[in-house]
């Protein structure tokens, strides 16, 4: 049997494009001679849609698409996932995450998920009510068991026992021939090693060929990466799509002849490649076709305005440099030589006579009173101020260019440089942020290696640098990573030989600045615990653990 995937790039709510998008990527699976066609979780809808279900057309309107694309569908069967309604006169959520089976002008078969995430930036049983069955769809005399996403994520080796029900085991009982799989699952560094196990996993328990069809691009703060999998009945991965891109495959999972060669990306190409594609999506599927940000000739503005470029394209990104007083000529001759080496454009905009002059407005106000980093954030703000007059100006959408470990101890300026539409690399850590700068310079300077090599400082006072503040990157990220994406206490990092002082202070910056983190842009998820999305802390509490 020879089924095509349809690694396709769904936009949420756009309902027509998308019905064009799964219809192209049909016909290309018909001519590679597909006799079946599999298509990501909710491709009709986009995901995920979060609280437009609520509205009162949006579900209306998605199953008119279907309608619609069943009727183009001919004696090849399309499996799409879309949302479907439960039925009124029960008891439980309005909706149902659905796969549809269209053939022959027809929704034969309507499939609904049996397990709803709720964790980590899920929250599926908001929505949606699981469904009751497992059953094995007849087709061609083939038994195919059709699951969605999560139904599929039971596998003992995830040590998650979320839930009291395995689907892939019903299915199993019941016998089937082929297990399908639409799926949305987003990126972070190490998932799609992660998926390729479960894949596998889960063909060896269930003893037939698993197809893993993975939704692919940017939908807000999240990234999807594709990576669609072909499992044989033994477990070995037959065959892995490109990530971060849409495409399609036809393959016939029965065939244990093909061998996939599947090379394991570098975490700094998964990582470019999802800041890439989450960027580029983001500006393009908000309406924007331009973006502009401020070039500091640091590091991460550096990286921000590569990522930009490749992106949207070197024409469709402005770069400000705005120097101060304690600006260095190096960090504006970095700034520029960046901007050559992009073929960006980028304009010099000084801000001390702007600083002078907002000085000498409050000094009635603050007369007596020692300059402090109160002078710091009115040189941030000032530069904030230009950028979103630059924004406002040319209709470009604004990106700030903050790394995460700023981000997690409040080293940034509200309403200053955190002013923007979307935080790149808000992310990515410090140590992160140099790792990709430096796989980008591998075969050319693309960021010039002064801005590399160079201690990191904000330039907002004489001879400031980061390291006068915050403990040495390496470190700060590893109590970071041990804090915010494993959730250990204080006491816990401490016994892990981290020095109690440092542990402890940056326990208190994180929990002290979560009412920045919530003013702030939004950001695209990189690592396995963003700021923003997956991660509900509140703001006013008092517990220090």
């Amino acid at each position: 049997m020879k089924i095509g995937l349809a690694q396709i790039n769904a936009v949420v709510g756009d309902f027509p494009a998308n019905v064009k998008r799964i219809l192209a990527a049909y016909r290309e699976c018909l001519d590679g001679g597909a006799e079946l066609v599999v298509t990501p979780e909710l491709a009709l809808v986009g995901y995920p849609p979060r609280d437009l279900v609520f509205k009162s057309h949006f579900v209306p309107r998605c199953l008119q698409a279907l309608d619609y694309l069943a009727g183009e569908i001919g004696e090849v069967p399309l499996v799409v996932g879309y949302i479907d309604v439960h039925h009124p006169a029960r008891p439980g959520k309005p909706f149902r995450n659905a796969a549809a089976w269209l053939e022959q002008g027809a929704i034969r078969q309507r499939i609904w998920k049996t397990l709803l995430p709720t964790y980590d930036v899920f929250d599926e049983r908001r929505y949606f009510e699981p469904g009751e069955t497992c059953e094995p769809l007849r087709w061609n005399g083939w038994r195919i068991g059709v699951t969605i996403c999560e139904d599929i994520w039971t596998d003992e080796s995830l040590q998650r026992p979320f839930y009291d029900r395995d689907p892939v085991a019903e299915l199993s009982t019941l016998g089937i021939d082929l297990l399908l799989n639409l799926s949305a699952s987003p990126f972070h560094l190490g998932k799609p090693l992660q998926r390729q196990a479960l894949i596998s996993g889960v063909a060896r328990a269930a003893k037939v060929p698993v197809v893993y069809c993975n939704a692919v691009g940017g939908n807000d703060q999240l990234v999807f990466d594709g990576h669609s999998l072909v499992a044989d009945a033994a477990g070995h991965i037959r065959a892995q799509l490109p990530g971060f891109v849409e495409t399609c495959l036809v393959i016939d999972p029965f065939n244990t002849a093909t061998a996939a060669q599947i090379e394991a990306e570098a975490d700094p190409a998964q990582l470019y490649q999802a800041l890439v594609l989450g960027l580029r999506d983001y500006v393009t599927k908000c309406g924007f076709s331009s973006v502009c940000l401020g070039l500091s000739g640091g590091i991460d503005s550096a990286l921000t305005a590569v990522i930009a470029a490749d992106a949207l394209g070197p024409q469709a990104v402005h770069g400000l440099t705005m120097p101060s007083g304690y600006s260095s000529a190096g960090s504006v001759e970095d700034s520029l030589a960046l901007a050559h080496n992009l073929g960006i454009g980028c304009d010099v905009v000084p801000i001390g006579d702007a600083f002078e002059a907002v000085k000498a407005a409050m000094q009635p106000v603050f007369a007596g009173k020692p300059e402090d980093v109160t002078e710091e954030n009115m040189q941030a703000r000032i530069r904030g101020l230009l950028l979103m007059a630059l924004s406002n100006k040319e209709g470009r959408l604004l990106l700030t260019t903050g790394n995460k470990s700023e981000l997690a101890v409040g080293y940034c300026t509200i309403y200053g440089d955190m002013c923007g539409g979307l935080a790149v690399i808000s992310d990515l850590p410090k140590v992160r942020v140099y790792e990709v700068a430096r796989w980008l310079n591998r075969e050319r300077e693309v960021i010039p290696w002064s801005t590399i090599d160079k201690p990191p400082s904000a330039e907002l006072r004489p001879d400031q640098k980061d390291q006068d503040t915050l403990p040495p990157y390496e470190t700060l990220d590893a109590i970071l990573e041990l804090y915010v994406e494993q959730h250990l206490s204080a006491d816990e990092i401490i016994g892990r030989g981290f020095e109690e002082n440092t542990v402890r202070w940056i326990q208190r910056r994180v929990d002290l600045n979560e009412w920045k983190r919530q003013q702030a842009a939004p950001g695209l998820r990189v690592t396995s615990k963003a700021f923003g999305i997956g991660r509900r802390m509140p703001i006013v509490q008092r517990f220090g653990g």
